[in-house]
């Protein structure tokens, strides 16, 4: 069965960047690259005028940066998959690129099959971050007691983790657990606060260090 067109903006400062991506991502035959951009907000123009499934956004960048241009596209009616792209991966670049909108974060020093399969995650919905960011997250103490509280959670709430996990929107949570999109919402809200999590993406992290992605948890 083939897989489904996948159209790509690269957003780097660098040219060389921006072409050594292109050819990666154009290696393939479902990934098709529409655009490159060297600034936020010749990327805003870009979304808007060729509307790409998935954004690979620089974070630092002269004129408009890479975290405010994630902002103002998390805000358009139908905003595209955006992952930060950056040579940077101290945690609080990590942070503030999901809280901006990003569904994931991409070292520019990843191997080269390696952004092939995270736009292909991304582009389905999923949470994709770099292994060593991965690491560096699910290793911190924050982390550890995030952990210790999933324990402390009602069977229902571990199961909408769960879904968090697997990188579902609330509609398909609802699908799956047979509730009110309005109900997940109310979960999903509860369990950041409890989780002490700054968003889903951060939650959906911890449910994968607690071992409950891939459809566990479900009922």
């Amino acid at each position: 069965m083939s897989r489904r067109l996948i159209r790509v903006l690269v957003v780097d400062d660098e040219p060389m960047v921006c072409a050594h991506l292109r050819t990666i991502l154009g290696s393939v035959p479902d990934i098709e690259v529409v655009d490159r951009a060297h600034d936020g907000a010749a990327a805003i123009i870009s979304v808007l005028r060729h509307r790409p499934d998935v954004v690979l956004m620089d974070l630092r960048m002269p004129g408009l940066d890479g975290l405010t241009a994630i902002e103002r596209l998390a805000a358009l009616p139908a905003p595209p998959i955006v992952v930060a792209l950056t040579t940077f991966d101290a945690d609080h670049f990590v942070t503030r690129a999901l809280r901006a909108g990003a569904v994931g974060f991409l070292l520019k020093s990843t191997p080269p099959e390696d952004p092939i399969d995270l736009v292909r995650v991304a582009a389905e919905g999923h949470t994709v971050l770099s292994p060593v960011v991965t690491r560096r997250l699910l290793g911190t103490p924050a982390a550890d007691r995030r952990l210790a509280l999933v324990g402390e959670l009602t069977e229902r709430e571990t199961q909408v983790l769960a879904c968090l996990g697997d990188g579902l929107p609330n509609a398909q949570i609802g699908a799956r657990l047979h509730l009110a999109e309005a109900t997940v919402k109310g979960y999903v809200s509860r369990l950041l606060v409890k989780l002490q999590c700054a968003n889903r993406t951060q939650a959906g992290l911890l449910a994968q260090q607690a071992g409950l992605a891939g459809g566990a948890g479900g009922g």
